[in-house]
């Protein structure tokens, strides 16, 4: 029995028509003959999607009594038992009951799909575990309910479910997906078109990279070397000349005419060869192909032409993008040049772009050379004349050219033995040497054809010829192993230039750095290990790649930095002379890492100094503020004591009116100059129990006249996880600031509702309001917004507000109330364990 398949709906936001695309796919099958069944759909009283449901079969829910109260969740064993051949289960990030078989309704469709059952979700991209902070960043909306990525990876088909925002929106006013009494919150919070529009941004994204994922592990299998240009992918070539910049902003332009174009600019830094690249241009151009959005690989390779195209061709480039060759007409002798050869070898699936520039044709300060290092074409060719040239030679001098004389015949022997020499080195040479030596012997040096010199001279000739093949073979054998040397330290200083360059512009984090070991030594992975003591175990701090080593003595290269920390790369050997770079790299890890650290213990300094500052602040901005009450209230006593005025009953309730007024605001003073100062600590903790809003609410605007407030708290609302002493000083502190600036006779709104997984509060002002610069430092401590007198408060009360609710995991944020004003709005979780009244749950 096989796995089951599974299918995924993916939905941009809320309410794109999710469940009713899954059930539109059941109708069709159902048509086809296909035994497909509901197992778990909510329809959230959604006319359409309700009247979907009709004719197909459903599998009953199962009941689960949780505090007092029956919940319906997806009966597992019913599903199992039935064995349909597709079962439809919606909402896959749900958190099930306590009390269920599985706390997720994943891991319910996991025993599905392991017993053969084909699936078919559906999951907004808000709900994925990875996209979580993303989300909460755009939206203010801490999703709870989460389901891992990879399971959401693992599907055999996912569709996206999209629509523009505007028509979401008039979905949404139309009354399709939530009732009419939330609409009006919905539209001003969470489905705002911004919000809308980058969630919509990142479900694309989302998408196009599992694409991506399902096309790499598709060529991977079948071994698919042929570029398939399902993405325009261009790749610059950069050589470190000034016309780099050029190609880049080609490159990006031609990026720019395709939706989802990408740009990958590369140097590859020839380890065979001198070149001409200068560090400092290929820094600037790595910073401009950054900022308009592409990204700069540095590979070492031994073929420039055969690198580029193996790095094209490993992305699934679709382009390539080169400047005409800066070499003079001349310099052509040693090659057609890397532009001529990768557009020859690149074939017909990979376009190559030459591009003319203002350097064109004029020269390098170092001309490109012929391969100077002795590789093993250059090798077998030695040999070749080494060997088979003197037998050519011998037959040419013997039947065409006859009679040549012994001296001009030795130095066309020598001729071939230096030509030996320069292409294959030493032993080919010594090779050629030997045979010529013999041939001109046997052939030419009377008696012939006997291995016997009867002439003295021409063993002298014969000696003669024998050391200079030997002393020229010496020579460019050398040369070419001095070359080689320094093309190799040239190759390091670009690589150490490089990881300079890196440090100097900021890159300071330890995977950005262990990504660039990896790249440049074309390693696997990358890991750096640490431990504490000799006999500790290793812990990896960072690493990259796959295949990652828990231990160094389970690398194919470790390189130690210290007593306890090492580097550690699986992939491949690395000869000697590259370990020199990779201790750089080592070394450069273990200052980055202790940077890092650094930076939190400054970090924590910083806090420490902050406090000290608000401590600071707090005594200067109440020193007047402060003094204010204790003077009315110094004032009043003085009065009620003197004996020279006989004061009338209204006038002692009047004067002990004052004393209890200011004895109030300097209890509210005192009370959030002691909030502040435990938040600025950090010594708040909350501690989190499940309680009713409409409990907690009334008791917080005990303070304020009854007349200034108008409460509409359902009291079906779904419990929440608080603080209830924390969360009552917040609600108090923000309704008497609304209650300070709306107007006389325009009493403050506090409303409550459910929208997307948690429970809102929102106070609504009719007051002058705050421009959209100032809402977020009307919460900053000692803040007051607009000409509010001295004596109003110390401007402590939002900042207390906000501190409270976001150590209960809460937001608190500031939106113009339509019509001129101030919405204040908190924003509570859901407790944990109590699940979500149906009316409540989730759109999908």
């Amino acid at each position: 029995m096989g796995r089951g398949k599974f299918r995924i709906y993916l939905g941009a936001a809320p309410g794109v028509g999710k469940t009713y695309a899954m059930l539109s796919e059941a109708h069709r099958r159902v048509e086809r003959g296909t035994d497909c069944v509901v197992a778990f759909v909510e329809h959230h009283h959604r006319p359409r999607t309700e009247v979907m449901l009709h004719g197909l079969e459903t599998i009953p829910r199962q009941e689960i009594a949780y505090r007092d109260t029956v919940f319906t969740e997806m009966d597992v064993d019913a599903v199992l038992a039935r064995r349909p051949a597709v079962a439809l289960v919606d909402e896959l990030a749900h958190t099930n009951v306590p009390g269920s078989r599985n706390a997720k309704r994943w891991q319910d469709v996991e025993e599905l799909l392991a017993a053969g059952v084909d699936v078919v979700s559906t999951v907004n991209i808000q709900h994925l575990e990875s996209l979580g902070d993303v989300v909460e960043a755009i939206t203010g909306v801490r999703q709870k309910e989460t389901v891992p990525d990879e399971v959401v990876r693992r599907a055999d088909q996912i569709e996206l479910v999209d629509m523009s925002p505007q028509a979401l929106r008039r979905r949404m006013a139309h009354g399709n997906i939530y009732k009419p009494g939330k609409v009006d919150a919905a539209l001003s919070h969470y489905f705002r078109p911004g919000n809308l529009t980058a969630l919509r941004e990142l479900a694309l994204l989302w998408t196009a990279d599992r694409v991506d994922e399902y096309l790499q592990e598709y060529r991977t299998e079948h071994r698919v070397s042929k570029i398939w240009g399902s993405r325009e992918r261009i790749v610059v070539g950069l050589t470190g000349g000034p016309e780099g910049r050029t190609l880049i902003r080609r490159a990006v332009r031609l990026a720019e005419k395709g939706a989802g174009g990408e740009v990958l600019a590369v140097y590859i830094s020839r380890s065979d060869g001198l070149t001409s690249a200068s560090p400092k241009e290929l820094a600037v151009q790595r910073t401009l192909v950054e900022e308009l959005g592409g990204t700069f690989h540095h590979v070492v390779g031994d073929d420039v032409s055969a690198g580029l195209l193996a790095f094209a061709r490993g992305v699934n480039a679709t382009q390539i993008v080169l400047g005409v060759s800066r070499r003079r007409s001349w310099q052509y002798v040693f090659g057609p040049g890397v532009s001529a050869t990768v557009a020859r070898e690149s074939g017909p699936d990979l376009d190559v772009h030459i591009v003319t520039h203002d350097e064109a044709a004029k020269g390098r300060r170092l001309p490109a050379m012929q391969k100077a290092r002795l590789d093993r074409s250059r090798t077998l060719w030695g040999w070749a004349v080494g060997l088979v040239g003197p037998v050519l030679l011998t037959l040419l001098l013997s039947g065409v050219l006859p009679d040549m004389g012994l001296a001009n015949d030795v130095l066309l022997f020598l001729a071939l033995t230096v030509a030996a020499a320069l292409l294959g080195g030493l032993q080919p040479a010594l090779a050629s040497a030997a045979v010529g030596s013999l041939f001109l012997n046997w052939f030419f040096t009377p008696p012939v054809h006997e291995l016997t010199i009867a002439d003295p001279r021409n063993i002298v000739a014969l000696v003669i010829f024998v050391g200079v093949a030997v002393s020229v073979a010496s020579v460019v054998d050398l040369a070419a192993r001095r070359t080689h040397q320094a093309a190799r330290l040239r190759a390091e200083s670009e690589t150490l230039s490089f990881l300079a360059g890196s440090v100097l512009r900021g890159e300071t984090t330890l995977e950005a750095l262990l990504e660039r070991v990896r790249e440049t030594f074309s390693m696997e992975s990358v890991a750096l290990l640490e431990r504490q003591g000799e006999m500790e175990p290793w812990a990896r701090v960072a690493a990259v790649g796959h295949r990652l080593c828990e231990r160094p003595e389970e690398a194919d290269v470790d390189m130690p930095v210290g007593d306890h920390l090492a580097l550690a790369l699986s992939g491949r050997v690395l000869p000697a002379e590259d370990r020199r770079v990779l201790g750089a790299f080592a070394a450069q890890a273990a200052v980055v890492l202790d940077r890092q650290r650094l930076v939190g213990e400054a970090e924590e300094a910083r806090k420490q100094a902050e406090g000290h500052r608000i401590r600071t602040s707090l005594l200067a901005a109440v020193s007047h503020d402060l003094r204010t009450p204790l003077a009315g209230i110094k004032a009043s006593v003085t009065s009620l004591r003197s004996n020279d005025i006989e004061w009338s009953e209204e006038d002692r309730a009047e004067l002990l009116e004052g004393i209890e007024s200011g004895a109030d605001r300097l209890a509210h003073l005192v009370g959030n100059l002691l909030d502040m100062s435990r938040l600025e600590t950090g010594t708040v903790r909350a501690v989190i129990r499940e309680t009713d809003l409409d409990e907690v609410v009334p008791m917080a605007l005990l303070g304020v006249p009854d007349d200034s407030i108008h409460l509409d708290v359902p009291e079906t609302l779904p419990m929440v996880a608080v603080d209830r002493g924390l969360l009552e000083r917040a609600v108090a502190n923000i309704v008497e600031n609304a209650v300070k600036y709306s107007p006389p006779g325009q009493p403050v709104l506090v409303a409550a509702s459910v929208l997307t997984g948690r429970v809102e509060l929102r106070v609504i002002d009719r007051g002058p309001g705050v421009p959209d610069e100032a809402k977020d430092r009307i919460f900053g401590a000692f803040q007051r917004h607009g000409d509010t007198p001295r004596g109003e408060g110390v401007g402590l009360g939002l900042a207390v507000a906000r501190g409270f609710v976001e150590s209960m995991g809460g937001t608190v944020t500031a939106e113009d109330t339509p019509g001129g004003g101030l919405t204040m709005t908190v924003g509570l979780r859901m407790a944990d364990d109590n699940p979500q009244d149906p009316s409540a749950k989730k759109s999908t």
